[in-house]
């Protein structure tokens, strides 16, 4: 955790917070801190800052806060991720979280089990578990919005070509496709399918959607690794 989340209810006054979750657990035994410390804050979905702790005990942490900068600039980018298993899913969700995606689409794809639609990892208690993680980690404060679609073809012909329309537009592929671009800023479109990969009439949908194959190479990668390998090589981080 290197930012301590904080939330409106969270606020007991102007400027001051009071912790009693796990937050608090985290500056006990994680940090080690002591009234008089300083900890880097952020509200979610707002400001960043520091707040310095006035108590702590075994029930609550009090902080005078101060937010008067701004979150990491977000990744000019739409991912676009066929489900993974549930296990994957929670590592791939935070570490995306983490590298500054927000706009994320979950479709389904031939090779997602049906099943995994009906984990409680997609409620949006279960989603917003994960992210704030990812959050935390990379000391970010804002919330990705992310987007449920369980029928691939509606999203694909109907959706998708409006996504990628004045966009750099790729879809992860390792076969008949072009090396991965270098890093860039520019607005961009990427797709990244299922264990096994997208089936060939997926392909087909997806580039006649507007997405061109690239590849990072002969290996293949597991959905948790191909996410952030992709995002370190097209973006300047």
């Amino acid at each position: 955790m290197n930012l301590i989340l904080l939330f409106e209810e969270d606020f007991t006054a102007p400027g001051q917070v009071h912790l009693h979750d796990r937050r608090l657990t985290h500056i006990r035994e994680v940090h080690r801190a002591n009234p008089g410390d300083r900890l880097k804050v952020g509200l979610l979905n707002g400001a960043m800052g520091s707040g310095q702790l006035l108590s702590l005990s075994e029930h609550e942490a009090v902080m005078r806060v101060e937010l008067d900068s701004a979150p990491p600039p977000p990744l000019p980018l739409t991912l676009i991720l066929a489900l993974p298993r549930p296990k994957m899913f929670k590592r791939t969700l935070a570490a995306a979280a983490s590298m500054g995606v927000k706009d994320l689409w979950l479709i389904n794809s031939y090779r997602v089990d049906k099943s995994y639609w009906g984990s409680p990892l997609l409620t949006d208690a279960g989603l917003r578990e994960h992210l704030l993680l990812g959050l935390e980690q990379a000391g970010d404060t804002r919330l990705p919005e992310v987007h449920l679609r369980k029928r691939f073809k509606p999203f694909v012909e109907d959706e998708l070509p409006d996504l990628c329309r004045d966009r750099r537009a790729l879809l992860a592929h390792p076969y008949n496709a072009e090396p991965c671009p270098s890093a860039s800023n520019e607005s961009t479109v990427l797709a990244i399918g299922p264990e096994g990969g997208f089936i060939p009439y997926e392909v087909e949908k997806l580039i006649e959607a507007g997405l061109k194959p690239v590849h990072l190479g002969p290996r293949i990668l597991r959905v948790e690794t191909a996410v952030p390998a992709l995002l370190s090589r097209l973006f300047a981080f």
